[in-house]
């Protein structure tokens, strides 16, 4: 878990975020030869939708989630999907897939004419819907994690950082409207004029 204290960094040769949990996916495979992140994607999830808390980000993203605890988890039996990180509403951080690897979190997406951004991206999940509006430390903690990639990874800038609705336009909304754009990106720029250490 991340507190406001800790100095978020990237070990670039492990693909780890020091400050974040550390739980591991089974969801996830190498990326393509050659290819390193080079785009940041946002998300918004809540399990059941627009409930938050409890262990079920977790469980689906670590093929755990029991299919009988709620009846919109049915829809979700064989799913597997997961994320590099999840920032939750009290903006605790963790990290469920190395950056050095390929998470399912993009799913059929394309950005600038390029298809499959599973392979070229880092996926980030806030916790959130895409009518409630999002925690302002989970905004700061966005902006410290966006920092500490950039910091890591030279092919990301805050520019790199889009929504999955615009890599999945008519397939997902999310962050949805209630996700404020102008916020998060003053957020990043306050982070990254002290970018941290690597």
């Amino acid at each position: 878990m991340a507190t406001e204290d800790a100095e978020l960094r990237v070990d670039r040769s492990s693909g780890l975020l020091h400050g974040a949990l550390q739980i591991a996916s089974p969801n996830c495979d190498p990326r393509p030869a050659g290819v390193e992140a080079d785009l940041m994607v946002v998300h918004g999830i809540s399990l059941p939708p627009g409930e938050f808390g409890g262990p079920w980000i977790e469980r689906l993203f670590t093929n755990a989630l029991p299919t009988d605890a709620h009846p919109y988890f049915a829809e979700l039996a064989g799913v597997r999907v997961s994320s590099h990180l999840v920032i939750g509403r009290d903006a605790a951080i963790t990290q469920y897939v190395k950056f050095t690897e390929r998470a399912w979190h993009a799913g059929k997406s394309c950005y600038a004419g390029r298809e499959a951004c599973n392979d070229f991206s880092i996926g980030i999940e806030l916790e959130g819907t895409d009518t409630l509006a999002y925690e302002a430390a989970q905004y700061d903690a966005l902006a410290a994690v966006v920092a500490a990639l950039c910091a890591a990874y030279p092919r990301l800038s805050p520019e790199r950082l889009v929504g999955h609705s615009d890599i999945a336009p008519g397939r997902k909304t999310d962050p949805g409207p209630a996700f404020d754009w102008r916020r998060a990106r003053s957020a990043i720029a306050a982070a990254s004029a002290h970018p941290p250490r690597t």
